[in-house]
């Protein structure tokens, strides 16, 4: 029996584990570096923009209610929400997914965290890891904050970004001045972000593809499975404002090569073939353009008077007529019925109601009249709830000032609160007042009523925002 060198042994036995581990230590760490980009806001702004305009696409785009089909798709973003790195895990962003029962092949999440996935794009995957590739490449833009990031870099209307309902230019925005607004994030039910971004998010979205168990090269060959089922075989127009589909697929597959990838990714799964097949036996999804087209000719008909396009060709007089004593009901769907002085146009919007007279209204909204609409909060009490969104309206409007301190009432038998803004309006150059109310919903919502006239004519149109007030009936169910 020959002597052994125990030493010696053990020495080679920890230089062979450290030859054995340094290539792993390598690979784990060759992904290449994504840098947060420059950003002005808080977080807290992304969460509330992300709430305001969830409500909106909740409210005008075809929700599919799936409960199959969407607790598979939360599955997934979940299991890629858990992979985001440490680094870009922010706890005040709620990831949430649902499905657009939308034959376009898209997906698009909005800062803080909601995220819709079209049915047209699950049905265009060949297998779940093209559809991961897809929802981690939204997640992606979400974690680096890419929306504010990039209203940071447009500084000529990132001053408008708290400003979502809120007073602007002299009078409350609507109209075409509003869609302006909404086209920062959801402009054209998908966001348009610089070619840098799309890269940091292509990059990101394939480290937290690998780390959750996919094969980021499934995100590479989505952009073939986009090009071969669009007409002609070219991108959807949505791409053409993104880097281009080849070299995207040739820098993700670079990508993908110094990641340490699981040699058996997720990829044709048996609840993706079963939730793909399932979708396929439903009624044919529509596209965004028809359903676009169906949202516009509804909001035109039946009682609306009128529609936001119509409201911004208006043209502002000086001589506006004073508010009727006679009054019409105006029924807001299920939530809420008001009555309105009779000779005031309806103008439906998203989450909201404009209501003003001839003349009153125009391409940068209302001078004189009202609007009642929905807020989205993270407050459950109705004071911070007021609070904030009045902040907003002021942080958005630094010519308006608060002139009166919080008062407390009830308004149909609800908790609520009233308090006065004022300023010289660019639009009329007189000044102008307007009269907030606010109450919540049972889910947490805001309900606004906002009145707005010259101060030169507050004796009329006070009776007319009191009358509104008194009248307003909110369904008990909310």
């Amino acid at each position: 029996m020959k002597k052994v060198n125990f030493r010696k042994q053990l020495t080679a036995l920890a230089l062979a584990w450290v030859m054995l581990m340094l290539p792993m230590a390598a690979m784990a760490q060759r992904y290449t570096k994504v840098d947060m980009p420059k950003n002005k806001y808080k977080i807290a702004d992304d969460v509330k923009i992300g709430n305001e305009y969830s409500a909106k696409v909740d409210s005008e785009f075809p929700i599919l209610n799936d409960r199959e089909s969407t607790n598979f798709v939360q599955d997934v973003g979940r299991r890629l929400v858990n992979a985001i790195p440490n680094e870009f895990q922010e706890s005040a962003f709620d990831y949430r997914f649902k499905i657009v029962n939308a034959s376009d092949i898209n997906a698009f999440a909005l800062p803080g965290g909601p995220m819709y996935v079209n049915r047209g794009m699950i049905e265009a995957a060949k297998n779940e890891g093209e559809m991961a590739g897809v929802m981690a490449h939204e997640i992606s833009h979400v974690a680096l904050r890419h929306g504010t990031a990039q209203a940071t870099k447009q500084s000529s209307i990132g001053n408008q970004i708290l400003g979502i309902g809120a007073i602007l230019g002299g009078a409350i925005l609507g109209g075409e001045a509003g869609a302006q607004l909404g086209a920062m994030f959801a402009q054209g039910y998908f966001l348009r972000y610089s070619r840098q971004y799309e890269t940091q998010a292509d990059i990101l979205g394939a480290r937290i593809m690998a780390d959750a168990g996919y094969d980021p090269k499934d995100l590479a060959n989505m952009f073939q499975t986009i090009s071969s089922q669009s007409r002609g075989g070219s991108p959807p127009e949505w791409l053409s404002s993104h880097p281009d589909p080849n070299k995207r697929y040739q820098a993700i597959n670079r990508e993908a090569s110094l990641l340490n990838v699981s040699p058996n990714p997720r990829k044709y799964t048996r609840e993706f073939a079963r939730v793909k097949e399932r979708l396929q036996s439903m009624p044919k999804a529509r596209t965004m353009a028809e359903i676009e087209k169906d949202t516009q000719s509804n909001s035109g008909s039946g009682n609306s008077g009128g529609s936001s396009s119509e409201m911004s060709r208006g043209t502002y007089s000086k001589n506006v007529p004073i508010p009727s004593s006679n009054t019409q009901t105006y029924q807001g769907g299920e939530l809420f019925k008001v009555s309105i002085p009779s000779n005031w146009k309806q103008f439906p919007g998203q989450s909201d109601i404009w209501f003003a007279p001839q003349g009153a209204y125009g391409n940068q909204g209302i001078t004189h009249g009202a609007t009642i609409g929905l807020s989205k909060t993270q407050q459950r009490d109705l004071a911070r709830a007021t609070d904030e969104y009045v902040k907003a309206i002021l942080q958005a409007n630094t010519y308006l000032r608060q002139t009166a301190n919080y008062s407390s009432f009830s308004l149909d038998g609800k908790a609520a609160y009233a308090t006065q803004l004022s300023g010289r309006s660019p639009v009329t150059g007189q000044n102008e007042y307007a009269l907030i109310y606010t109450t919540q919903l049972r889910n947490g919502d805001l309900m606004y009523i906002i009145g707005v006239a010259p101060q030169s004519e507050s004796s009329r149109y006070n009776r007319a925002f009191n009358n509104m007030v008194r009248s307003l009936q909110i369904n008990a169910s909310y």
